[in-house]
């Protein structure tokens, strides 16, 4: 007869108890494993993933620390004393053993560890639960592998940097304990990558390393040829026999058929080896590392591109040596700042030097200070100035934001819709040197670096305040004419990225504040001041002598053209005893005819001796531009400044605000059977 029950069944529990302990001791797939309060084995339940295959005698009955042992676990007795103490539980604390059951292969087990008591709640020992989560940490292994890929592999743009990259994050993660990686000769060199062709591509050795420092690796800059990764090299990772086991080798391609290279890990006796299921985890790392070098790649071509741009040596022309000794530096940094500098040789011996940057660093912006470089060079010819010539930039970096923003703006663009660039802007100094009268004309937009030294060493290190960028608020922009003593130096930088980059004024006077320098002893002392892919533009200023330049005041009536042109045919004939002084005077007749008519006094005629060429000026006080006619044969006039233009090789008017000059420059060596 069946024992009566209890009432709500209360006499079942214990014996309900009891069932539910050894289905768990006998069936469950965690580990429990019990101990007293002397830390001795008690009870454990062999049938568990990690204790099959171990007698339970061996292990109950003993101390854990020394049960343990066997299974190559350290047990950790002050932990287990602690919960003993205290009560509280130890959770998921992770251990790494190689099972019985499986000794070519690692597990890990999570462990937790509860404080048991009696029905009188006496402490009587310690339960421990393990369960084998080694696919849980493997999971997790390979997403914290994937995360440090993403991470920290192409965040260099630097191609030799990149594939070290690959190497530290495979070695860190457990991922090998050896690895290679191999690039082809041109990614090496900069080129685009290669097609795969089988044996015929050349790779050289572009990183290796290694967690046992005595493990032998190629040297890195050797040719491994792919005979190392396969032949021909794999299309997709594959695991290679090797020595020492099985290598992992993956290719390094773009586009399925584009090698820039491959990588080989591996992985030492005694570590876990390479299984099918690895492969996917190396084509998604591969993968990543090979945009990664496209990407850097690609960086280091336009770096290339934008060195050859922005990297070229200011070679003076002779014409601008008579009007200033100039000294340049360029602080090479790779950024793509779009610096440039200029002196460009003005009519009337004049000078005019150029400092400007594009605000955004990139190849977009050395394109754009290409663009902007040479819509001076063409300004410049039109002898404006410096601050109209800047408004007329202005209104070019203005077309070139229109344009950008019209390309960005494209939907089926390579930017896909999205506003990739952000719109040009520049800073420009522009400066005009006079030699014949010292006049300086100066306009300035944005912060560029300009000061003025004096021959006495007297420093001003803002002659010009700061304005608006190029392209930002426009004109007006910042504008002085200022009279140097002869020997005075200008200098002239592109803008520091900061503030703090940049050389303090104390620091620029230290620097340019001492007589008797040139300008190349003052470049070499701001240099080292410059920020990266800065330029920099010292000129000492001259004036001509006094036996190359003429001047005559003319009245304003039309007998004083003779004298005019007497005056002008013995000085050319003093100049140059052996040369035709013809044509230049019909021109000194026709300019100050010009100006006599149609022009307002005070005129002035002036010839300036160059070295074969002859700068004939009138200076006047009307604003109304002369231009050439085209005569009918019936006319008595209109053939003078058509004349001129005939037998000058240019000529051309400039505005001041009190009048204008118009020139025309004459090679003496010509006579008028020549033209």
């Amino acid at each position: 007869m069946p024992e009566p029950e209890d009432e709500g069944g209360r006499g079942q529990a214990p014996r309900l108890g009891e069932a539910v302990l050894d289905a768990v001791f006998t069936q469950s797939d965690v580990g429990l494993h019990v101990l007293d309060t002397d830390l001795r084995v008690v009870r454990v339940n062999p049938v568990s993933v990690g204790m099959r295959g171990l007698p339970e005698e061996l292990l109950v009955g003993r101390p854990a620390a020394e049960a343990y042992a066997a299974l190559g676990v350290t047990v950790d007795e002050d932990a287990l004393r602690d919960v003993l103490a205290t009560g509280q539980p130890v959770k998921d604390a992770l251990i790494r053993s190689t099972p019985l059951a499986d000794p070519g292969h690692e597990h890990v087990f999570s462990v937790s560890v509860y404080r048991l008591h009696d029905e009188t709640g006496r402490i009587v020992g310690v339960v421990a639960t393990t369960l084998d989560v080694t696919e849980r940490e493997r999971a997790n292994a390979r997403l914290r592998l994937l995360y440090d890929v993403r991470e920290r592999i192409g965040g260099t743009l630097d191609v030799e940097r990149t594939a070290r990259e690959l190497i530290e994050v495979a070695l860190d993660n457990g991922f090998a304990d050896a690895a290679v990686v191999a690039l082809t000769d041109a990614v090496l060199q900069g080129k685009a990558p290669e097609l795969a062709d089988g044996d015929g591509m050349l790779m050289r050795c572009a990183a290796v390393g290694a967690t046992d420092p005595g493990s032998p690796v190629p040297t890195v800059g050797c040719v491994l040829l792919p005979g190392l990764f396969g032949s021909p090299l794999p299309d997709e990772p594959v695991l290679v026999p090797s020595a020492d086991g099985v290598r992992l080798v993956a290719p390094l391609t773009v586009r399925s058929r584009q090698v820039l290279g491959a990588v080989s890990f591996e992985r030492r006796p005694g570590s876990e080896p390479y299984v099918a299921a690895d492969l996917d985890l190396a084509k998604s790392i591969t993968e990543h590392a090979a945009a990664s070098l496209e990407n850097a790649l690609r960086f280091t071509r336009e770096h290339i591109v934008m060195t050859a741009l922005q990297s070229w040596p200011l070679r003076q022309e002779r014409e601008t040596q008579r009007a200033a000794e100039i000294a340049q530096r360029h602080r090479a940094g790779g950024s793509g700042a779009g610096s440039w500098f200029d002196a460009l040789p003005l009519p009337g011996a004049r000078v005019a030097l150029v400092v400007g940057q594009v605000a955004h660093p990139g190849l977009s912006a050395v394109a754009t200070m290409s663009r902007l470089r040479t819509a001076v060079h063409s300004l410049s010819t039109l002898d404006l100035d410096p601050h109209e010539l800047l408004a007329r930039l202005h209104a070019t970096v203005l077309r070139l934001a229109r344009e950008q923003g019209g390309a960005n703006d494209d939907p089926g663009g390579p930017g896909g819709g999205a506003a990739e660039r952000d719109e040009p802007t520049a800073h420009c100094t522009f400066v005009v040197h006079d030699p014949v009268t010292g006049r300086l004309d100066i306009a300035r937009a944005g912060t560029s670096l300009l000061a003025v030294v004096r021959p006495d060493g007297s420093v001003d290190t803002s002659p010009l305040p700061e304005g608006p960028l190029l392209g930002e608020e426009g004109p007006p922009f910042a504008s002085a004419s200022l009279v140097l003593p002869e020997g005075s130096t200008i200098c002239l930088a592109s803008p520091a990225t900061s503030r703090d980059e940049g050389p303090t004024n104390a620091e620029l006077v230290a620097a340019l504040a001492e007589a008797d320098r040139g300008p190349e002893a003052m470049a070499n002392d701001v240099a080292p001041y410059l920020s990266p892919d800065r330029v920099l533009l010292v000129a000492r200023t001259r004036r001509l002598p006094a036996d190359d330049v003429s001047e005559w005041d003319v009245p304003a009536e039309l007998r004083a053209v003779s004298p005019a042109r007497r005056h002008a045919e013995k000085r050319v004939r003093e100049w140059w005893p052996d040369a035709d002084a013809f044509p230049v005077e019909l021109v000194v007749s026709e300019l100050v005819t010009n100006a006599v008519r149609h022009g307002a006094a005070p005129i002035t005629l002036r010839l300036i001796r160059g070295e074969t060429t002859v700068v004939c000026e009138v200076d006047d006080a009307a604003l109304v531009a002369p231009h050439i006619r085209h005569a009918k044969a019936s006319d008595e006039g209109g053939r003078g400044l058509h004349i001129s233009a005939s037998l000058a090789d240019g000529w051309g008017v400039r505005y001041r605000e009190d009048g204008k000059t118009v020139w025309a420059e004459l090679d003496v060596t010509r006579s008028l059977d020549d033209i």
